[in-house]
């Protein structure tokens, strides 16, 4: 099986080369790393008898679910020697800033030669894959080497389910294999069930989203960068606080919808300030040629560390990566993008945790189950084009009142639903077979 999916994984390469190749030198996408992906050149783990607990992470999503639960791992059990992977440029980026003192390296491509090169260095104990990423060749290896494989935050949408449907027969001694498939919720865990998983090795433990969601809007981060940005947290004798709304993961045209709405209400509220975040890097000079062309001042992140910075707009570009979590932490007002369009949108939860006003458009199939929960606690409003998010900005301008409802709902109900962590460092410690402290 290994050889035949080298094969069509070579057949698929040749195909999408051309693309891949364009995206290398124009944006240079796929380029860092892709030696070390291709040869399992993962770094070598020293002998000894510690358990090695490999965890892999495809992106900034992903890394960011890591973010709660590896400390408790580590602090429960400190003898492990937990290492973190990566498959994008910027998820490598975020975890070697997030775990600076832990081993990050490329998780290998799905060669068989790259993963057994990968497991022959690392030798991990287990393997955690984080939300989905069933790499055949990869869990079937470790599998056999006598690594345990576990899926944590396991979630499938329905557009998976009806893929993976389709080869449910090639999918089904695939997972087989996992030692433990911890679910976000019932509906995923119902349609691993349907795709074949073991049910004794399946429990639900909620989404580990919950608990990785920062409630304290008085953290050190989002103070500093407030305190960057020149943005006023809170009223003085001189000066009301400003109100932020923050369009945040925005794919296009969701930044030209944003503008459109900051530009509808601007002038009546004078205290309203606009922060766009692009979801992805390779954008961010796009959105700067937007913001020019808007014939707006604003201003670029990467430029508020500079000590002649200027501080007068009321538009900042967050060409950085890693701190939107921080920056929901300013907003009132939340947009959360990959909704209009149809990528299915982002993580709400960060501006709910915050009591932001949280709105978000009507394609959510990545955080269905989410997505379901807070619009059923009334604490968050679909909008549907640019006309109903201006709408939605001037509700929350003109009636403070609704607007601290809806972000007080939306933070008690993150308050309520945490707990996922527990249960899952639980579960990983009983593969291990290690007690915490």
């Amino acid at each position: 099986m290994g050889i035949l999916l080298d094969v069509l994984y070579v057949l698929f390469l040749t195909a999408a080369s051309p693309i891949l190749l364009w995206r290398m030198a124009r944006q240079g996408k796929y380029r860092e790393g892709f030696a070390e992906k291709f040869r399992g050149l993962s770094p070598i783990t020293p002998e000894g008898d510690a358990p090695v607990v490999w965890f892999h992470a495809v992106s900034v999503g992903e890394v960011n679910l890591l973010k709660p639960i590896v400390p408790i791992l580590r602090a429960e059990h400190p003898k492990w020697r937990i290492v973190i992977s990566s498959t994008s440029m910027t998820g490598r980026r975020l975890a070697e800033k997030l775990f600076s003192d832990l081993t990050v390296f490329y998780c290998p491509l799905d060669f068989t030669w790259s993963v057994n090169r990968a497991l022959e260095r690392i030798r991990p104990d287990i393997l955690v894959l984080a939300e989905l990423e069933l790499w055949p060749n990869l869990i079937r290896e470790a599998a056999r080497r006598g690594a345990k494989v576990a899926i944590i935050n396991g979630r499938i949408s329905d557009k998976s389910y009806r893929e993976y449907r389709l080869i449910r027969f090639f999918l089904r001694p695939l997972l087989r294999k996992l030692s433990l498939i911890a679910s976000s919720d019932e509906t995923a865990a119902d349609y691993f069930l349907r795709l074949g998983a073991d049910p004794a090795r399946l429990s639900v433990t909620g989404s580990i989203k919950f608990d990785g969601a920062q409630t304290d809007r008085g953290n050190p981060k989002t103070l500093a960068l407030a305190r960057l940005a020149g943005i006023r947290l809170d009223a003085s004798e001189n000066a009301p606080a400003d109100v932020v709304f923050l369009a945040g993961s925005t794919q296009p045209p969701e930044e030209e919808t944003a503008l459109a709405a900051f530009r509808a209400w601007s002038e009546k509220f004078p205290s309203l300030k606009l922060i766009l975040v692009p979801r992805h890097p390779e954008r961010f000079e796009a959105v700067a040629g937007l913001l020019e062309s808007s014939g707006l001042p604003w201003l670029r992140r990467s430029r508020l560390d500079e000590p002649a910075a200027p501080d007068k707009a009321r538009i900042l570009l967050v060409d950085t990566i890693g701190e939107l979590g921080a920056w929901w932490g300013c907003a009132q007002i939340a947009f959360v993008g990959g909704s209009l369009g149809k990528r299915g949108g982002q993580n709400m939860l960060e501006p709910a945790a915050y009591g932001a006003a949280v709105c978000f458009g009507p394609n959510t199939k990545n955080f269905r189950e989410i997505s379901q929960r807070i619009l059923a606690a009334d604490a968050a409003r679909v909008v549907h084009d640019a006309e109903e998010l201006s709408a939605f900005l001037g509700k929350c301008l003109t009636d403070p009142a609704w607007r601290a409802g809806l972000g007080e709902r939306a933070q008690r109900l993150v308050v309520e639903q945490r707990g996922a962590c527990r249960k899952t460092a639980d579960l990983l410690a009983r593969l291990v077979g290690e007690p915490p402290l």
